[in-house]
This record gives structure tokens, C-alpha cells and sequence, in this order.
């Protein structure tokens, strides 16, 4: 595998990027679909040449089935095309992604009993594939549900898999939410669009290269170190600096997905909503890679049976959604460990936190449930359960006494990061914001995003060359 272009690499934004949009516009719009997808299957392939031919044949036997089932007679024949589109999906992910984890656990299993390990060679992991699984899923599951008609042609439904923007590390993009855009987007092709489109673009990408870079260098620092020596202020500021690492690093792909998307035409979903001023779990989850969690509400919760069924059934819907939410992260325990974390907080929500947030007011609300959200990603982010278990009590003052020291920069970064991240906690900012990044600006408006554009592309680009830490977090997904 070379590796992905990440987008915050000097690669994609100097070269691949400049190149591709050049041709997109001067090409004509009855060409454009297949511009997109030929760049998006270079990039893909550049990163991933091995799984390229795997992806395209899954793609195109997607798109059989479902124009089978579109056109089947009966509800059976329509059900069962249906079931052997999700069944290939399934069982192409649960076989990269996951069956590894199954034979590592199934050679603990046999070694506890005296048995030799079993011959097994590492299946490698294709880039994206939790991503573009869960959209081809909706692509089956929306035309079955008679939300939208199957596409005409194989290219469209690949370049709705495969469009590079959002690949690799989201959002989520639903089939009916870009349906037509697929089919015409001249409406959305304006120059106004290309420029906010840029700006959040050049917003994602210096929150991804000027924040959370920074601050994963000092967070994998500390998780890299013999956890049970370091001190309490250490490991705290080593859980801070990744919070808002991977808020940064993934609200920051997020920007420049749904701003690339924007600069070619597409209107894509908006994925987080500063998660850290909410009030409970409840509200991060709405908050937080929300994509996948409506994903998860929509497409799993309510067919198991949502709100409509009891209480004790309702509970255990929940905590399964954020089980499997936990193991679609990643093929390892701390994963699972992390998404039941979540669902049990998302059940003593409804049980009594919820009433206990409203009497203890906005402000300790807020901290409780960011402390419980450190907590989480102390789970998420340690290489395994034995380093967790020195970690949480190296935190309230159970560990050693080695302190890894915190540089100006990133206390600086932190600082500067924190405020960002807590900002919307005043009142209007959030209105604010969402005026900022929506697509109806000023004249005046726009001569500021273009300026802000190349300021914050220049130091970004600054970042990228001055430093050799660069890394790419979601081939883990």
C-alpha cells in the first residue's frame, strides 16, 4: 500500500486538487460526472491499488441487484435481492475488517486451552471501506424503501460510492440526500459556491494541519510511554490534547469534504456541531459525527424496533446500536469497550441524568459530560485494555511519577483549541457559525473568504512542510 492523499498533504493540495478542478470546469457538464469519477478513482488507487478492482466489481454488482430488485415482480423476489446486497456489503466488511480480530481472539481462545495458534495470513485493510460499506447500504436500503429510483448508469452510482471528497473519512453521504444532485447540479455550480466551498475548506484544513496535528504529536507521546510511571498531570494532559485532537483532526475533514463537495456542486451533510458544549451524552451523540449517528437511528435503531417497543427493549436496542457503533471504529475490545460505555450513558440519560442535568443547570452539565467524554476516549484511543487499566487510575493520582514535559506550542495549541471547541457555549455564537459556513453570503462576505482562504491555505501549508508529523487516523475505520 503507498498510502492515502490524505488531503492535508503538500501531494493533494499543490498537485492533485488544482489539477482536477482545472479540468472539472473546463470541461463540459455532460462530462463532468465521469471527471469526478476518474479522479476519484486515481485517488483511491494511489492509495490503495490493491482493493481498487475489488471496490469496482462490488460496485457494479450493487448495481444489478438493485435494478433487479427495483424491477421484481414480487415482494420476496424485491426482498431477497435486497438481503444479498446488504449480505455482500456485510460479509466484504466483516471479512477486512474484522477477521483479524476474530483470529487473534479465536488463537487466545485455543492457546488458554493448549492448542497451537491457526495458520492465518494478516488480511490488509482497504481505505474507507466503513464509510463507503455504509453507503452502499443506504443506496440498496433507500431505493427498496421506494425513497428514490435506482440510477441509470453504473458510472453515477460509482462516482456516488467513490467521490473523492468525502471517501476516505466522510460524512456519510445518504443516497436520497444527493440523489439528484447526481443526475444535475448546475443549479449548485456558481462561483459563490466555489468560494465558501474553498473557505471551508481552508477552515478544515488548518484545523486539521495548525490544531490537531500539534497536539496528536504530544497525545501519542503519552500513550507511546510506560503509562503506569507517568504522573496525573501528564496522563490529563495527554487525554485533553487527544480530545481535541480527533475533534479537530475529524470535525477538519469533515470541513474540506463538505466544502470540496460544494466547490464541484454537491450539497453535503453537515457532520459536527460543536459536540463539547453538550449537556449530556444524548447531546453529544447529536452533535458528534452525526452522519453516523443518524445513520445508526435510521437504518439499524428504529427497524430493531426504536421507541415503539418496551422500555427494557428500547434500553438494549440502544446499548446494541452503540455496540455495534463501537466496533464499526475499529477491530479491537477498547473499541466495543468504548461504544457500550457510550450506550449506558445514552440509557442512565433516559433513566434520571437528563432530569439531573436540568436541576443542576447548563454550566456543570457541560463538565460532567465532558469529563464522561474524556473518559470515553481514554477507551478509544489506548492500544489496548491493559493500557487502559493503567491509564484511568494514573488519573486520579494512582500512577508514577514521570511527567512528560508540555511545550509552549501546545499549550498554546490547547488553549486556542479549548476556546474553539467551547466557544458556542455563548449564546448566538452558534447562529453565528452557521451563518459563516452557510452558501448565501455578501459580496463584502466573499472578498473575506477569498482573503481568509489563502491566509489560512499559506499557513497551513506553512505547517505541512515545517513538519514531519502528518498522520492520517482513520485507516483504523
Amino acid at each position: 500500500m503507498i498510502g492515502a492523499m490524505v488531503f492535508s498533504s503538500s501531494l493533494f493540495i499543490l498537485y492533485f486538487l488544482p489539477a482536477f478542478l482545472l479540468l472539472y470546469y473546463i470541461s463540459p457538464h455532460r462530462l463532468r460526472n465521469y471527471v469526478a469519477l476518474l479522479a476519484s478513482l486515481f485517488f483511491y488507487a494511489w492509495g490503495a491499488p490493491d482493493f481498487i478492482f475489488i471496490v469496482v466489481i462490488s460496485i457494479i454488482v450493487d448495481f444489478y441487484l438493485v435494478k433487479f430488485m427495483y424491477a421484481a415482480p414480487s415482494r420476496p423476489l424485491r426482498r431477497a435481492y435486497t438481503a444479498a446486497s446488504i449480505i455482500m456489503n456485510v460479509g466484504l466488511l466483516a471479512y477486512f475488517k474484522y477477521a483479524n480480530f476474530f483470529i487473534e481472539n479465536l488463537d487466545a481462545l485455543l492457546m488458554a486451552f493448549g492448542s497451537g495458534p491457526v495458520q492465518w495470513t494478516k488480511v490488509a485493510l482497504p481505505i474507507g471501506i466503513s464509510f463507503f460499506t455504509f453507503q452502499k447500504m443506504t443506496y440498496t436500503i433507500d431505493v427498496y424503501r421506494g425513497m428514490h429510483p435506482p440510477l441509470k448508469r453504473v458510472s453515477d452510482l460509482a462516482l456516488y460510492i467513490l467521490m473523492f471528497p468525502q471517501l476516505i473519512a466522510g460524512p456519510i453521504v445518504r443516497f436520497n440526500e444527493v440523489a439528484h444532485q447526481l443526475n444535475d447540479r448546475r443549479m449548485n455550480e456558481t462561483a459563490d459556491n466555489r468560494i465558501t466551498g474553498f473557505f471551508r475548506f481552508a477552515v478544515g484544513l488548518a484545523k486539521k494541519v495548525l490544531i490537531a496535528n500539534p497536539l496528536g504529536a504530544y497525545a501519542d507521546s503519552v500513550f507511546a510511554a510506560e503509562v503506569a510511571q507517568l504522573d496525573t498531570v501528564t496522563l490529563w494532559a495527554g487525554i485533553l490534547a487527544y480530545a481535541f485532537q480527533i475533534y479537530y483532526d475529524f470535525a477538519g475533514y469533515s470541513d474540506m469534504a463538505i466544502g470540496l463537495g460544494r466547490m464541484i456542486g454537491f450539497d453535503f451533510p453537515e457532520n459536527f456541531n460543536n459536540p463539547y458544549i453538550s449537556r449530556s451524552i444524548s447531546e453529544f451523540w447529536r452533535r458528534w459525527h452525526m452522519t453516523l449517528g443518524r445513520w445508526m437511528r435510521d437504518y439499524l435503531y428504529i427497524p430493531l424496533g426504536g421507541n415503539r417497543v418496551s422500555p427494557r427493549r428500547m434500553y438494549f436496542n440502544l446499548w446494541l446500536v452503540f455496540l455495534i457503533s463501537g466496533l464499526w471504529h475499529g477491530a479491537a475490545w477498547n473499541f466495543v469497550i468504548w461504544g457500550a460505555f457510550h450506550g449506558t450513558f445514552l440509557i442512565l440519560d433516559r433513566l434520571f441524568l437528563l432530569r439531573f442535568y436540568e436541576r443542576i443547570g447548563k454550566l456543570p452539565s457541560l463538565l460532567i459530560t465532558f469529563f464522561i467524554t474524556l473518559i470515553g476516549w481514554v477507551l478509544f484511543r489506548a492500544e489496548s485494555m491493559s493500557q487502559v487499566s493503567e491509564f484511568l487510575p494514573g488519573m486520579f493520582g494512582f500512577g508514577g511519577n514521570n511527567h512528560l514535559p508540555v511545550s509552549r506550542e501546545v499549550w498554546m495549541t490547547m488553549t486556542f483549541g479549548g476556546i474553539f471547541a467551547f466557544l458556542a457555549y455563548i449564546p448566538g455564537v452558534e447562529a453565528w457559525q452557521q451563518r459563516l459556513f452557510s452558501k448565501d453570503q455578501s459580496l463584502r462576505s466573499l472578498i473575506f473568504m477569498a482573503l481568509a482562504s489563502i491566509v489560512l491555505l499559506v499557513l497551513s501549508l506553512g505547517a505541512i512542510t515545517s513538519s514531519g508529523f502528518n498522520p492520517f487516523i482513520y485507516f483504523r475505520f
